[in-house]
């Protein structure tokens, strides 16, 4: 559903279109102190939170050579507990391979490891991913296949 925003000439759902190679997006913050900004906020703002919610996500898109748009890369976060006073979240990377979308990283702070705490999940969708970090001059310092 399309909406205005008086006196301002927006109407949402928005699109900029940029046909060159510059940026199509700025936010500009001009203070000149020490803190945070410029500060991008994704704001749910629900009547009734709950868990599972999705609190927004950023998606990466682009035409496949036949035409089609796809997500080739996303992250998205969810409400794990909506709890006042015990909120959690989840936060989860997303990346095409193949065609499908495979759940590449994850972050959880209620886990569901040994001390159920807050972890870092990787291939949590049990897909064939390799995990590999390089060193100076090594190309598999550590490798999991």
């Amino acid at each position: 559903m399309a909406a205005t925003i008086p006196g301002a000439g927006i109407t949402t759902p928005l699109t900029l279109t940029e046909d060159g190679n510059t940026d199509t997006l700025t936010i500009k913050s001009t203070d000149a102190d020490a803190n945070a900004g410029p500060i991008l906020v994704l704001n749910r703002d629900s009547a009734s939170p709950a868990d599972g919610d999705s609190l927004g996500a950023l998606r990466f898109a682009a035409d496949d050579d036949a035409g089609n748009s796809t997500n080739f890369f996303a992250i998205e976060s969810f409400i794990r507990d909506a709890s006042n006073g015990s909120e959690d979240v989840q936060m989860v990377m997303y990346g095409m391979s193949g065609g499908s979308t495979l759940n590449i990283m994850e972050f959880d702070t209620t886990g569901g490891g040994v001390d159920a705490g807050p972890e870092v999940v990787f291939n949590d969708g049990s897909s064939d991913i390799d995990f590999r970090v390089e060193s100076d001059g090594l190309t598999h310092a550590l490798f999991v296949d």
